[in-house]
């Protein structure tokens, strides 16, 4: 058994960062599907296959909150938590080999860190741009994809609209900024580590102070 494995949304700001590996006894057993890049479909397409990959494949999903994000942080690298979670989710359906998508600037290196991780034998490949690369990483691109979109959504229905959770959406950062100055501190679903948030947090409330201070 082979297995492929990705991960969606690592420089996100807001939300959880979701890893996910998907098996298959070969890379033709998806061949009837119009697997690629999972950003390169379209949100309904996305879903659509995804209900048939967890339908018909074994598929394990890691998912770490923007608090274990930032405990993790304090510890290790970004780098270094991506790899354990891909060695998670790959020690969940254990193949003879699998194929990340490489989160260093050295590919080899990234997969040397990722096996180094793991409890059991594993020929582990690493490239980057594995999901377009080999159709079996974009399968696991799509089941990340999805499962990190729904997250988002769950995020709308508590706060209202967050936008897409990245540093360059004007709508996340308005949302960041809004909760700041209401709440005096960043929303649970954000990840205070990223400078973003930091900086954003506390231009906010001196703006804030310097309201109350000066008037508007």
């Amino acid at each position: 058994m082979i297995c492929g494995v990705d991960e969606a949304e690592k420089g996100s700001v807001l939300g959880p960062m979701v890893v996910a590996a998907l098996a298959c006894r070969e890379e033709e057993d998806l061949a009837s599907l119009p697997i690629r890049d999972s950003k390169a479909l379209r949100p309904g397409q996305r879903e659509a296959i995804y209900e048939i990959l967890l339908r018909d494949f074994p598929v394990s999903i890691v998912t770490i909150d923007a608090a274990g994000i930032d405990e993790v942080r304090s510890r290790m690298s970004m780098n270094d938590c991506v790899a354990e979670l891909h060695a998670e989710a790959i020690m969940k359906l254990r193949p003879r080999s699998a194929y990340v998508d490489a989160c260093d600037v050295n590919a080899e290196r990234y997969g040397r860190r990722v096996a180094g991780c793991l409890d059991f034998p594993c020929d582990i490949t690493s490239r980057h741009r594995a999901d377009a690369l080999y159709r079996i990483v974009g399968a696991a691109s799509i089941v990340a994809k999805v499962t990190r979109d729904r997250a988002i959504r769950a995020l709308d229905d508590e706060y209202g609209n967050v936008g897409s959770g990245y540093p360059s959406d004007a709508v996340t950062i308005e949302f960041l900024r809004r909760y700041v100055r209401n709440h005096g501190n960043p929303p649970p679903c954000a990840r205070r580590s990223w400078k973003t948030v930091a900086n954003l947090s506390q231009r906010t409330i001196a703006d804030y102070q310097q309201e109350i201070t000066f008037g508007p």
